[in-house]
């Protein structure tokens, strides 16, 4: 497995101009991980006698975290619960991350990289953990709906400007 050096070296050779400098926008998975997996099974064995079907509740959380001057870690946590009417059948919290590279990136595109688009290309892969984790703990596998991760950003950053005031709605005017 490469290590952020080698991948950034390889990005600096890639995008270094006539001069050497680098001033080519780059970003990059550099690696992606599990960093916590909980797989809870409390009614096993009682649970796989149970007729109805368990209620499925998926939450999922985005994170970002500075781990040097070009590279952040990307957290992509979820959490799934599925209760049925006698209890829980199941409870998976994972948390995936993947460190991402990114040089001479605006900051408003580097935020948007970030919160958007790196959580879904590492999604699937989350996504694969969590259905391998059910399937383990006994049930079919759990395959999760895709997200629409840039849709969601767009619909956060809407909503937190209409909140400072930064978004206004127009009112019609006369000239009278």
């Amino acid at each position: 497995m490469a290590d952020e050096g080698d991948v950034l070296t390889n990005l600096d050779n890639q995008n270094a101009g006539a001069n050497g400098v680098d001033n080519q926008p780059a970003a990059a998975i550099v690696t992606q991980y599990v960093k916590d997996l909980s797989v809870e099974n409390p009614n096993a064995p009682e649970v796989y006698q149970w007729a109805d079907q368990p209620k499925v509740d998926v939450q999922f959380n985005i994170g970002a975290e500075p781990k040097g001057e070009e590279i952040s870690e990307i957290e992509l946590k979820i959490n799934i619960s599925a209760n049925a009417e006698k209890g829980p059948a199941y409870i998976i919290e994972l948390s995936y991350c993947a460190l991402v590279g990114i040089r001479n990136i605006p900051e408003d595109q580097a935020h948007a990289f970030l919160y958007a688009e790196a959580p879904r290309i590492i999604f699937p892969f989350a996504r694969r953990v969590i259905a391998d984790a059910v399937r383990d703990a006994g049930f079919p596998p759990l395959m999760i709906e895709p997200i629409d991760f840039n849709g969601l950003y767009i619909q956060q950053l809407q909503a937190r400007r209409a909140q400072e005031g930064g978004v206004t709605t127009p009112t019609p005017t006369s000239d009278a």
